[in-house]
């Protein structure tokens, strides 16, 4: 995958330019020194440990320079437990299957937990066409950067008479001002042409006006970027129709969530999407879009789970701790796997189990 394999890595908030040399795919700065790094390992809920436990066997077999501490972390614990997050501030890099979330109930989402707590304020999800995989629509490369602390996920509800719940959505000026510096400098860094903000200005005047008029400040810095806006109704719309003419795309936090799923159910389903969240000093990657879907019983039984958007986060997670060969030749491996078409689990078409696809891309790594 050439269009995400780029040589050197930039300061993530510099607004220098850097003329006549390749940008990089950077996430946040990081030294790297080539010796080996140790990574956080949340195996999760689930579809998790069959996942994770892909990218076990093919960082083993590439000899990638990491090595992974493992903490048995469940969506129905009240907490993460201290020790994991002593680990992953310590690592600054975590790589994660889902955690189930329950629903109702008051009980805390431990993946909201985990993103407050680093201040994992960017989520960063690449929904883009496979080749050989086909789908609706052609030349899909979309990058969507959401809000990942606050909006109508800031938790802050409560039951103010019987039968009447209210629900507070919070939206800050520094908060937005940062996803949208996030949201641009990545386009720059990346060689991307476009960023679209998404909001809904129009009937939320105050809160997502408030988005709205950061990510206008911040698109002034960088005049070679083509700066637009998007109602989030018509967005959803848009990437139904014609979902080519979106590049970067920076949200809120709630409309991101959507967004991000609906790209990926676009390019080519949610077990082939990448992604992570990130902040100024921790990292965690995981599955791109649905992150938090741990999959049916009958898909752990049969063992039969689609390892391919864990193995491309960490792709992304290996570029990102500076070992960008190792991530080329994953990614190129998963890419020759989808194409050839011979190994790919139920979603995808296919009648293959999670251990089958591994294989395929150990054999594609020689």
């Amino acid at each position: 995958m050439a269009r995400r394999s780029v040589p050197v890595l930039k300061q993530l908030l510099s607004n220098s330019p850097i003329l006549n040399q390749t940008r990089s795919v950077t996430y946040m700065p990081r030294p790297g020194d080539g010796a080996p790094r140790a990574v956080t390992l949340i195996p999760g809920d689930g579809i998790g440990p069959l996942v994770t436990g892909a990218v076990e066997q093919v960082m083993e077999a590439m000899h990638a320079p990491i090595y992974f501490e493992r903490y048995d972390v469940h969506g129905d614990m009240k907490r993460v437990p201290e020790e994991v997050m002593d680990s992953i501030r310590k690592n600054k890099v975590c790589l994660k299957g889902g955690l189930a979330t329950p629903m109702g109930g008051g009980v805390n989402s431990l993946n909201m937990q985990l993103r407050k707590e680093l201040d994992l304020y960017a989520s960063l999800v690449n929904c883009f066409n496979l080749p050989g995989l086909p789908t609706r629509h052609e030349n899909v490369d979309i990058v969507v950067i959401r809000e990942n602390t606050e909006g109508e996920y800031s938790g802050l509800e409560h039951e103010v008479v019987p039968g009447v719940v209210e629900s507070l959505k919070v939206i800050t000026k520094f908060c937005s001002e940062r996803i949208a510096q996030y949201a641009f400098e990545y386009a720059y860094l990346n060689n991307r042409k476009k960023v679209t903000a998404v909001h809904k200005a129009n009937i939320m005047k105050l809160a997502d006006g408030l988005f709205l008029e950061s990510c206008r400040e911040v698109a002034t810095k960088y005049p070679g970027i083509q700066y637009n806006e998007i109602i989030v109704d018509n967005c959803c719309m848009q990437l139904v129709a014609k979902p080519e003419q979106f590049d970067v795309m920076v949200t809120p936090n709630l409309y991101g969530n959507l967004v991000a799923n609906t790209a990926a159910g676009i390019a080519g389903g949610t077990g082939v999407m990448p992604g992570g969240n990130v902040g100024a000093d921790h990292a965690i990657f995981e599955q791109g879009a649905s992150a938090g879907n741990v999959g049916n019983d009958k898909l752990v039984e049969q063992k039969k789970a689609n390892p391919v958007a864990l193995l491309l986060s960490s792709a992304m997670m290996l570029r990102h701790l500076q070992f960008p060969s190792f991530a080329d030749r994953l990614e190129n491996a998963v890419e020759q796997v989808i194409k050839e078409g011979k190994y790919r689990t139920r979603d995808l078409g296919g009648q293959s189990t999670t251990q089958e696809v591994v294989d395929a891309v150990l054999a594609a790594l020689d």
